[in-house]
């Protein structure tokens, strides 16, 4: 019987190498002995008007090629769970603590992905794309729909083979940045391998100058210019409280404090940009990044650095926390 005191991960999975890959990560990730792990997939059969053809010349041929293809892909997914479940088995994981969960597709696979997630999860993980998207789409359909749906728990959506043992924490002044801390502090407790790096990208004064420059005569400008320094240094000294704070928190739940970074990027005229390009020179695995930041408008349901940063982070593991 399992723990219930458990922390709970939903790993969505179809029988693609990247799924594999996002077990792989999830069980080099939390802790065998903390963790109970569900795979779940969502076993799309042949429709029930289907079988309505019998009149139809070349029934008998449709109903032999269509049972071949549902055996195949039976076949195919209890594979694919045996690996799953060898993974993490490997990784240290007690059989009681890994579930097998093959449901037939009821509302659609990603709105079925979307219920399962109210039972009471940690985290729903996701690879970027199933066996069924091209390698050239920006995101898989189902992980593209998962993000726009899933707001109740934090969602990892899964690129590549990345590493997990360093994480980039995006942080700026909102609740949100913090509740990330803590998120990470929880998910990672008793991890003494772990490196954060508490991360903001802040815009310089070139960027405001595009924007705004113009608006201005040059006898403003000036003065504009002025305005603008002191409210970056403030917005910096603030910052670096907000990190203070943060690196309190994961020093409390265990981590040591020369693993824990702190950065603060000035001048850049992409955020989302400045954070991939951190997260590839410091060779990090794992972002994490609030679904909304300051501002509080839902602009398409996601932050427009959250959105940029989960479209282009292909080879990286992203954690969107609400």
């Amino acid at each position: 019987m399992a723990n219930s005191k458990r922390k709970r991960i939903l790993v969505a999975v179809d029988e693609s190498q990247q799924a594999l890959d996002a077990v792989r990560y999830v069980s080099r990730t939390v802790s065998p002995e903390e963790t109970e792990v569900v795979l779940f997939h969502v076993v799309t059969r042949v429709p029930e008007s289907f079988w309505d053809t019998e009149k139809e010349p070349g029934y008998q041929y449709r109903i032999i090629s269509i049972t071949e293809w549902e055996k195949q892909q039976e076949q195919l997914i209890k594979e694919f769970m045996e690996n799953a479940n060898n993974i993490l088995l490997d990784a240290g994981f007690p059989q009681e603590a890994v579930v097998v969960n093959i449901h037939d597709r009821q509302a659609g696979i990603a709105r079925d992905i979307l219920t399962e997630s109210l039972n009471n999860y940690n985290a729903v993980v996701v690879g970027r794309r199933g066996v069924s998207e091209l390698k050239d789409l920006v995101l898989g359909s189902i992980a593209t729909k998962l993000v726009e749906k899933i707001a109740h728990v934090p969602l990892w959506v899964v690129g590549g083979r990345p590493g997990c043992d360093k994480i980039l924490l995006c942080m700026d002044n909102s609740e949100g940045a913090m509740r990330a801390v803590d998120y990470v502090a929880e998910i990672m407790d008793g991890r003494p391998n772990l490196e954060v790096t508490l991360f903001h990208a802040m815009r310089g004064l070139n960027v405001f100058q595009e924007v705004f420059g113009k608006s201005f005569g040059s006898e403003k400008e000036k003065e504009w210019r002025a305005e603008m320094e002191r409210e970056l240094e403030e917005a910096e000294k603030a910052l670096k409280s907000v990190f203070e704070e943060a690196g309190n928190r994961l020093q409390k739940a265990g981590l040591d404090a020369s693993r824990i970074r702190q950065m603060i990027v000035k001048g850049v005229t992409s955020r989302a940009g400045a954070i991939l390009e951190e997260a590839k020179r410091g060779e990090i695995g794992t972002i994490v990044i609030g679904r909304r930041g300051l501002s509080k408008v839902k602009e398409f349901f996601m932050g427009r650095v959250s959105n940029k940063v989960i479209q282009m982070a292909r080879e990286k593991t992203v954690w969107i926390v609400s």
